[in-house]
């Protein structure tokens, strides 16, 4: 794994806006083409069993919280632990997901966290790259098949929606990547023959017995691009709980998108080469720790005790609690921390994207920078 410096393709921004990427500049620089990464096909096989390995766990650690019912330290809301459950047992299948990972192409693949209920990142690390791999190294390859892999898994997933194929489609339409994101994965859903229809979060009404949508019709099928923690603590959050429409991502994916999971799976899995050592006791880890709240995203509130110096992150999370994790340093090239997003498809390694910064802590203005191997 060896970073290259490049010069960008001249009319970039046309190519990539051609693909419905519109927010690649959003801070400045998002999308980054100045830079790419080459790795060997070794040390791709190495990443793809690193990724599938973490899935296999991660699955097992779902099992076992469901079994002994340990939701008080995930701090999800009781009256939505049967919906948990009841998605678990009757093996509604998730979509998708990224593991954020710290590997130099040396040693073993390091899980930091999983990004298992609403991950971004997607269309910049299906189609994007791939179409500026075709115009850059069109005789090299490339990590990704997450764009036939999305297409396969919403076929896979039919017989658990709606006769009629219909399924909406929402986010919160202010987010410029997040709506990106969910016109992307709408468009793979549209291929795969299913009726794919947008909705902003904030229009889907309840009629007193169901969700709807803006023409009172019923909504039995949901893909959202919102987090789960989210909605369960919103107005609407306890209508839920009837289980009038499938979700997407299901319920059970609560667990995995929220940190304790990391604890959990290291006391399940204790010095797993691709884990980490996580608690939920501070006092675990006299210094170089990482601690996390439980429900974060974009790196915020997390802070980096290592090496005598303190990184933190601002935020509005934390209320719910935090967990405490090894500190392991991401790879630095140059001036950049890189972490390598693996994506899953279904329960399938599917690909990987890569994002830098200046800063050890990854966030939502990190650069994205693609990549190939030979």
């Amino acid at each position: 794994m060896r970073r290259q410096e490049r010069v960008p393709r001249i009319d970039w921004p046309k190519k990539v806006e051609e693909l419905g990427f519109y927010f690649h500049s959003m801070d400045g620089v998002y999308w980054d083409e100045r830079a790419c990464y080459h790795f060997t096909a070794a040390e791709i096989d190495k990443l793809e069993l690193a990724t599938g390995e973490l899935q296999s766990r991660c699955i097992e650690a779902v099992e076992r919280v469901i079994e002994r019912r340990d939701y008080e330290r995930f701090q999800i809301p009781e009256p939505f632990h049967a919906l948990i459950e009841k998605s678990w047992n009757d093996d509604e299948k998730s979509l998708y997901g990224r593991f954020d990972i710290s590997w130099d192409g040396n040693g073993e693949p390091k899980m930091l966290e999983y990004n298992a209920d609403t991950p971004t990142s997607l269309l910049e690390a299906s189609v994007v790259q791939w179409y500026w791999l075709q115009d850059v190294f069109p005789q090299a390859d490339q990590f990704n098949s997450i764009h036939e892999k999305l297409i396969e898994r919403w076929k896979d997933m039919r017989g658990g929606l709606p006769v009629s194929g219909r399924v909406h489609f929402s986010c919160d339409a202010d987010s410029a990547e997040d709506q990106g994101n969910l016109d992307y994965l709408r468009d793979t859903a549209t291929q795969a023959g299913l009726d794919a229809r947008a909705i902003d979060i904030g229009a889907i009404g309840w009629d007193g017995k169901r969700f709807v949508d803006e023409s009172d019709q019923p909504i039995q099928a949901l893909f959202k691009l919102y987090p789960w923690e989210w909605m369960v603590r919103e107005e609407f959050g306890q209508y839920l709980i009837a289980n009038t429409m499938r979700v997407i991502e299901p319920p059970w994916k609560m667990l995995l998108s929220n940190k304790a999971i990391l604890p959990v799976l290291w006391e399940m899995f204790p010095e797993h080469p691709n884990l980490l050592k996580a608690s939920f006791e501070p006092g675990r880890f006299a210094t170089d720790y990482v601690k996390k709240p439980i429900y974060s995203r974009e790196g915020a509130n997390v802070s980096i005790n290592a090496q005598g110096e303190i990184v933190e992150a601002p935020g509005e999370y934390g209320e719910e609690g935090f967990i405490w994790q090894a500190y392991h340093p991401l790879p630095r090239f140059g001036d950049n921390h890189t972490v390598i997003g693996s994506w899953i498809i279904g329960e399938e390694p599917a690909g990987i994207g890569i994002r830098e910064d200046e800063s050890p802590i990854t966030r939502n203005t990190s650069r994205f920078v693609p990549h190939y191997f030979d």
